[in-house]
């Protein structure tokens, strides 16, 4: 779940000029959404001496980790539901295996091309090799993400709570004679009032280093309570249908989406890669590829076990499917809540701080001569983005309505975007004779473009005239 959009971020688009400077630091360093809007500190450009004080500090194991960490997150609950709209494991397996080799060479793909541009950023890269349309695409795709992500935050407290809440009440969830304070409404828009909004004005986002622990940790659990349930299951856990083939060639593609969410860490990625020791592309090749399979397993196992425990009949919020008394599922329903609490304000941010580059650039301001309206300008920001994403969130209840829309959209930062770099960085070379490798990249960059498209038109369209209007 996307948290990983600001996992190594430690910038405000609105600070000082001394705040955009080099930090010893590889998380402060990142820069993650910084608008290209934005006078930085010079680049250095092949300078890996020991001593130069721009040069990435993490290892191989820590990029490793911070890759996994950028991929898992509460968007596991939606897989055994995807393995279910695939139409059973094996198509579930196959399909996450075929598109593993997309994921994992378009990671390489942004290295490549953070390289070639000197670019540290996602949106950076892309405005640097593509230009400023796709650029200015680019950075409306991350806006439009980070804010249906929130939204998602939001559904998964008040499904996660509606259970809690069912336990302590002893009441069934959503009977008619049910008190008040306990309907659904009411505790997502409090809890969000209570905790969210608050963490979501300030101009930093310091905090993020424990969320980042504190979901790592929230996902791991998860997965391993749903393994050890389909090992031991409870005796009123009875499978409903078990699917062992696709309904339709259109349902593999359906199951797309959760995929795509789950497995999009792309945005994220070319700042880690920018923070190691040894920013290469073979060593980051070992990387993403031992990160993608790390990721692959949890994502196996938990939509495995997950669609086998329920069958047919499970929900798109796998957790929703356990029952409200089992004590280890309640600690992994507050696991999930804590992580999303303090996974939105992580997403705002993020979604603010390109919304905000795109207004300046507009305005043909930059940061230092709008300071003085920047507090006035954030709240304001904040305050539109959460009450939007709360009253969605609040006539949405089905979290997997949601993915379907984003999820697709998680394609075009996939492939869509990867592909078209490797194009553009491709046709930019001056070589008068192009051997057969060229050619061959720039027809995979075409196949990424086009199978992202593809898979973004199909699903998108999908969930508008399935999921939303039906």
């Amino acid at each position: 779940m996307k948290r990983a959009l600001c996992i190594m971020a430690q910038v405000n688009i609105n600070s000082e000029y001394r705040e955009w400077g080099p930090s010893t630091d590889a998380g402060e360093r990142a820069r993650l959404l910084q608008s290209p809007c934005v006078d930085t500190a010079p680049k250095s450009e092949g300078d890996d001496s020991p001593g130069n004080p721009d040069r990435g500090t993490t290892s191989t194991l820590g990029a490793i980790f911070i890759v996994v960490n950028a991929c898992l997150g509460a968007g596991l609950l939606n897989f055994p539901a995807a393995f279910s709209t695939a139409g059973g494991v094996v198509a579930g397996i196959m399909l996450q295996m075929g598109m593993l080799v997309f994921i994992i060479s378009g990671l390489v793909i942004l290295a490549y091309c953070s390289q070639a541009s000197n670019e540290r950023t996602y949106q950076e890269v892309v405005w640097a090799v593509c230009g400023k349309l796709t650029g200015v695409l680019c950075e409306v795709a991350i806006a439009v993400y980070t804010f249906g992500t929130c939204i998602a935050f939001l559904i998964i407290i008040g499904d996660q709570q509606d259970k809690i809440i069912a336990v302590i009440t002893k009441e069934p969830e959503g009977s008619l004679g049910s008190p008040w304070y306990t309907d659904r409404k009411f505790t997502i828009s409090l809890t969000a009032f209570l905790f969210i909004l608050p963490l979501s004005i300030p101009r930093e986002i310091g905090f993020q280093k424990y969320a980042s622990f504190l979901s790592v940790v929230g996902t791991w659990y998860v997965t391993a309570i749903i393994i050890i349930k389909y090992i031991w299951p409870d005796k009123e856990m009875t499978p409903a249908n078990i699917l062992t083939r696709p309904a339709s060639w259109t349902a593999v593609f359906n199951a797309m989406p959760t995929i795509c969410f789950g497995f999009q860490c792309h945005v994220s990625s070319v700042p880690v890669f920018n923070s190691m020791q040894q920013p290469e592309l073979k060593t980051w090749g070992g990387v993403v590829t031992a990160a993608m399979i790390i990721a692959l397993a949890v994502y196996m196992g938990t939509g495995i076990c997950g669609f086998l425990t329920f069958g047919a009949a499970v929900d798109p919020d796998v957790l929703l499917s356990y029952p409200s008394k089992d004590i280890a599922v309640a600690v992994a329903r507050a696991f999930i809540i804590l992580s999303v609490l303090t996974s939105y304000p992580i997403l705002h941010f993020c979604g603010r701080a390109v919304v905000e580059g795109l207004w300046l650039r507009y305005q043909g301001l930059s940061v230092e001569e709008d300071v003085e309206r920047e507090r006035r300008r954030r709240v304001l920001q904040t305050l539109v983005w959460f009450l939007l994403t709360l009253l969605l969130a609040l006539f949405i209840p089905d979290i997997g309505k949601v993915i379907a829309v984003i999820g697709g959209l998680a394609a075009c930062f996939i492939f869509v975007f990867p592909g078209l770099c490797l194009i553009q960085a491709k046709l930019s070379e001056m070589e008068e004779v192009k051997p057969a490798s060229w050619w061959a990249l720039v027809s995979y960059g075409v196949l990424l473009v086009t199978l992202g498209a593809f898979i973004f038109g199909q699903t998108t369209t999908n969930a508008i005239f399935v999921d939303l209007l039906a």
